[in-house]
């Protein structure tokens, strides 16, 4: 969206006055719970969106509001929570009553009632936003990384009807609103202090009926389009994007009640439901407390895809602040001690931060014998005695387990087959639990401070029962959820860097792959090199350039030869710098996986002059990226770094596939910089150059690619 657009776009909302683009400056937006705007109403206001309740009759959400188009985005009402409590369906808040699901009317609510059988609404209270769980601050980050997020909490409580059989157990369902976002948060609290345990058989903490985005008579089998927000939980796994992972827990339904939708068959997906699909079965003992999952409704304020990308990158970067730290990271291949003190070495003599022992390695994460965890203390001491990290892969839910007792067993076919990966180890079995304690155990012992956990829980079900921890299929989920996600935490809390290839970034991961196919590291290098740039460009439209993580196989990775590997380093000096330059200069970091960073002076000076020109630049670099063009390997590709708050705005890296210098016309969209009349451009470091802006905030330059290489310029 254009700077014209936006301010037309806000000029014509009737419902807000916009001081800025919260994109660029979300200061002027602080989250606030107020009175109104309707008598016996609260609002939760950011400036962004405003979600409003009526407390009486009983609670009830009567609007959301896009108060940067002005659209109204609910069309009906519903309860606050809905949830089945020992075998008895119960619904919290909500008013009954209204005469047409397709739009609420205000003079219908004070006419609406309250369930008789529904829990009832008692009082609520504020405050800020608390921290989920702690993060402990050990390396580089964003500069603008804040923990917990600033915003506030609103805490509504219900108590359930006289007689029901209740007695004692309340309901607290919390809202957080962020400032700066148009996004507001929603999970529930569920207190037992009565005699007797409560089960929490099913919950849906959220339901939303939304206005719709399309409307069809007849849908043909076609997918139809879904209201324009984005739905975030941190019951999320078994996926490399947002979509895939919280498919759990985020549902689009039908609204069979909405009898006027357009739909003739009424197959319209407008009403948002978030809860897990199986259980929790959870048991709630006297004095005990059930927290539900946590889930965040980020409301756009377009259809292009850049500005919702950038939205949803700064909600990330919000809700797991974690995860722009951002390490150079080798990945060792061999344990043998002397190997390892030598890449430690190597590491700390250009620049890495962190290294990995790799898949394959030989180092054994689950040997807990006294003796082998002192000696890699001392090569962890070692390691950081020169400012390098270390730590160890270790392989979770893609592997089976001996007894077969302890792998999941899949309900639809009573054994171990048909999970995810093939089979997968239970997490609540004796081998799941024993596998826990000794990772609990190596980090503080050993002083490793990364884990890559591959294959981690994607969300098998399993049948068995596994007691203490786990009754059977109905709480297998939420349970091996639990499991990992608490370890998760733990890492966090002790400043453990989290390699995860699954989407845990709410509950403490740090990274996942960027997204490529593991064989097109077999690929002749040249290719590998166009293939980085297209993965890198594909993967950071919802991802930060931090989240992600590249490979580069500077031995054989699963074939190719000779023909798809860097070693011997210096050989192939000319391919091992294009990716350290397409890497680096998109601020990502790779696995460079081999027993070596450089085997030569000449080598270890060309990765030393690309680590400390990405350290020259490193915020910029890992800031937010605007995608420019492809790689095609036709003509120039390239990306734009913006961050309005630091002084170099700017970055543009701009890669050459062909065999022969090229000099080009490229239009850059500084819109994302803040910039707004005039900027300065330099190329590589050299002399300033003054442009100005355009209506739309873009400026042309004329540069020049060398073969095969890369250019990049600042701008302030």
């Amino acid at each position: 969206m254009t700077s014209l657009a936006l301010g037309l776009l806000l000029a014509g909302t009737t419902t807000m006055t916009a001081p800025s683009d919260f994109l660029l400056d979300p200061s002027p937006y602080r989250a606030r719970l107020v009175e109104g705007p309707g008598q016996g109403e609260v609002s939760l206001d950011n400036g962004l969106i405003r979600r409003t309740f009526r407390l009486g009759p009983n609670m009830a959400t009567v609007a959301l509001d896009n108060r940067m188009t002005g659209a109204s985005m609910l069309r009906a009402v519903r309860p606050e929570v809905r949830l089945t409590l020992n075998g008895r369906e119960v619904e919290v808040g909500g008013l009954k009553g209204q005469p047409n699901q397709a739009f609420l009317a205000p003079e219908w609510l004070d006419r609406m009632t309250a369930d008789p059988n529904g829990w009832m609404f008692l009082r609520y209270e504020s405050g800020p936003i608390r921290e989920r769980f702690a993060w402990k601050r050990v390396r580089h980050r964003a500069p603008d990384a804040v923990w917990p997020p600033k915003g506030v909490e609103a805490r509504f409580l219900f108590v359930p009807p006289v007689g029901h059989g209740f007695d004692g157990v309340t309901l607290t369902v919390h809202y957080e609103m962020l400032d700066g976002l148009p996004v507001i948060g929603k999970w529930f609290t569920l207190d037992n202090q009565g005699k007797d345990p409560v089960t929490v058989d099913r919950f849906v903490s959220e339901t939303l009926a939304l206005v719709e985005a399309e409307s069809r008579v007849e849908h043909r089998d076609v997918a139809t389009m879904l209201p324009n927000v984005h739905v975030q939980t941190d019951y999320a796994f078994g996926g490399d994007t947002a979509t895939n992972a919280n498919r759990w827990a985020v549902h689009w339904r039908e609204d069979p009640t909405y009898q006027t939708q357009v739909s003739y068959l009424l197959k319209t997906p407008c009403l948002l439901e978030i809860g897990p699909e199986v259980g929790p079965a959870q048991d709630v003992p006297p004095g005990g407390r059930f927290e539900s999952l946590r889930a965040w409704v980020l409301v756009h304020d377009t259809t292009d895809r850049e500005r919702k990308g950038l939205q949803v990158r700064k909600l990330l970067r919000a809700l797991a602040p974690w995860s722009t730290e951002n390490p150079l990271m080798m990945h060792m291949r061999s344990a043998e001690e002397g190997a390892v003190r030598t890449a430690i070495d190597q590491c700390a003599a250009v620049g890495f931060e962190m290294l990995i022992l790799s898949f394959g390695s030989g180092f054994d994460m689950e040997n807990d014998d006294p003796g082998y965890l002192a000696k890699w203390k001392g090569i962890a001491d070692y390691a950081r005695s020169k400012g390098v990290e270390i730590g160890s892969y270790s392989l979770l839910a893609s592997r089976r387990v001996s007894p077969d007792s302890d792998n999941a067993i899949n309900p639809k076919t009573g054994t171990p087959e048909g999970q995810t990966f093939g089979t997968a180890p239970a997490l609540a079995s004796g081998w799941g639990q024993v596998y826990f304690r000794k990772l609990y155990r190596i980090f503080p012992e050993t002083g490793f401070s990364l884990l890559e956990h591959d294959g981690s829980y994607p969300g098998d079900y399993d049948a068995a029962a596994r007691p203490p921890l786990q009754k059977g299929a109905d709480d297998s989920q939420w349970v091996q959820w639990r499991i990992v996600t608490d370890f998760y935490k733990w890492c966090r809390a002790n400043g453990v860097y989290l390699n995860i290839p699954d989407y845990y970034f709410l509950n403490g991961g740090s990274k996942i792959a960027m997204g490529y196919r593991e064989t097109n590291w077999s690929l002749p290098r040249a290719q590998q090199v166009i293939h980085a740039r297209q993965n890198i460009y594909d993967g950071t439209w919802e991802k930060a350039p931090s989240m992600g993580w590249m490979f580069v196989p500077l031995t054989e990775y699963q074939g190719g030869g000779a023909a798809a590997t860097i070693e011997p380093l210096d050989e192939n000096l000319d391919t091992y710098e294009r990716h350290l330059a397409n890497c680096l200069g998109m601020g990502v970091q790779a696995c460079y996986r081999g027993p070596r960073l450089y085997d030569t002076d000449r080598t270890k000076a060309a990765v030393g002059k690309w680590v400390a020109w990405y350290k020259a630049h490193r915020d910029i670099l890992e800031s937010d990226m605007i995608h420019l063009r492809r790689a095609d390997a036709r003509d120039w590709d390239g990306m734009l770094h913006v961050n309005p708050t630091l002084s170099t705005k700017g970055m543009a890296v701009l890669y050459n596939p062909l065999s022969e210098r090229i000099n080009r016309t490229i239009e850059l969209p500084l819109y994302y910089t803040g910039l707004s009349d005039r900027a300065k451009v330099r190329v590589e470091g050299g002399r300033a150059r003054s442009y100005r802006l355009d209506r739309d905030r873009r400026i042309s330059v004329k540069v020049g690619i060398p073969a095969g290489g890369m250019t990049w310029l600042t701008i302030e």
